[in-house]
């Protein structure tokens, strides 16, 4: 089938209180990993593209590519700009067809998020395209985006933006961070004020910085050469109360890339002969492939195609 919104893909998961995973890719391997996963899972599916990935990747072949990955495909498929920054790249990825928006101005006052938000929602809005904004601040680094302090989103504050910008999604500050080091203690959500946030603002809420980093992937990647010393990412049980809260959209990206690095690294050190290619980031696409199976699983949205 052709692209379809994210708005649509979340209405779904709103009805039937289930959440969606947003995968980002900078690469054919890592969305034939996703289709194919979602394919299996018969489950919906966001693919995220990033400004950096945009540079990349270029955003012409991989926006073609998506497009041609969801015609082929009977699961739905939205693509997504992640972290849209700057103007020009949001207008970019309108015109390359992309389904879904995230204007992210969440390191601006809250006065000049709302007019960048309110911008883009004039924009986007009329071509039918989905638009997802940001009100708080995660810590951690993700391709362009950096913050060394976290700032909660405040529950009434919420409610206030969303009904100034009109915007179709939410993403939250809860306690998340971006990259593979997300928590140094205990890692704990705060479900409480996702709840609030949920039932204030009524809107699909969205939660950034949620890769699990599993410990045995994390081994296993290490036993081949990565150096991930003191990965820590959110666990399942938090991911489930944070889906029960009221999150409906999940961003995943750190875990892809985990598991990507160790099948190549695994595949080369089992075969240091070969030199196609094909062979060793077959094996990175297969291992990509089994983590977002099981992401699915986690989040409740196979089956739901």
């Amino acid at each position: 089938m052709a692209l379809v919104t994210m708005k649509e893909i979340l209405e779904d998961a709103g009805k039937r209180s289930y959440g969606v995973g947003a995968f980002n890719i900078n690469n054919l391997e890592f969305l034939q990993a996703i289709i194919e996963a979602a394919e299996e899972e018969n489950s919906p599916v966001i693919i995220a593209i990033s400004e950096g990935a945009m540079k990349y990747g270029w955003v012409e072949l991989l926006s073609t590519m998506v497009k041609t990955a969801a015609m082929n495909t009977k699961v739905p498929v939205a693509l997504h700009l992640d972290h849209g920054k700057n103007f020009d790249k949001i207008l970019t990825a309108i015109r390359y067809g992309f389904t879904s928006i995230m204007i992210d101005a969440s390191d601006k006052s809250y006065e000049e998020n709302v007019k960048l938000t309110k911008e883009v929602v004039k924009v986007a809005h009329p071509l039918g395209i989905t638009v997802e904004a940001e009100l708080g601040r995660l810590l951690g680094k993700e391709d362009e985006v950096e913050s060394d302090v976290a700032i909660y989103t405040d529950p009434d504050d919420a409610k206030r933006f969303v009904d100034e910008t009109e915007i179709d999604a939410l993403a939250v500050a809860v306690g998340t961070s971006h990259g593979a080091y997300k928590f140094k203690g205990e890692a704990k959500l705060d479900i409480e004020r996702i709840k609030k946030i949920n039932s204030l603002t009524g809107v699909p809420l969205v939660l950034h910085g949620a890769s699990g980093v599993p410990h045995e992937l994390v081994e296993e990647a290490q036993k081949y050469g990565a150096v991930l010393k003191g990965a820590k990412g959110v666990p399942n049980e938090e991911i489930k109360k944070a889906i029960e809260a009221g999150i409906r959209k999940i961003n995943i990206d750190t875990d892809l890339r985990i598991s990507f690095l160790l099948g190549v690294r695994k595949y080369l050190s089992e075969h240091p002969e070969i030199f196609d290619p094909r062979k060793y980031l077959g094996e990175g696409r297969a291992q990509v492939k089994e983590t977002v199976k099981k992401k699915m699983q986690l989040f409740g949205s196979s089956g739901k195609a």
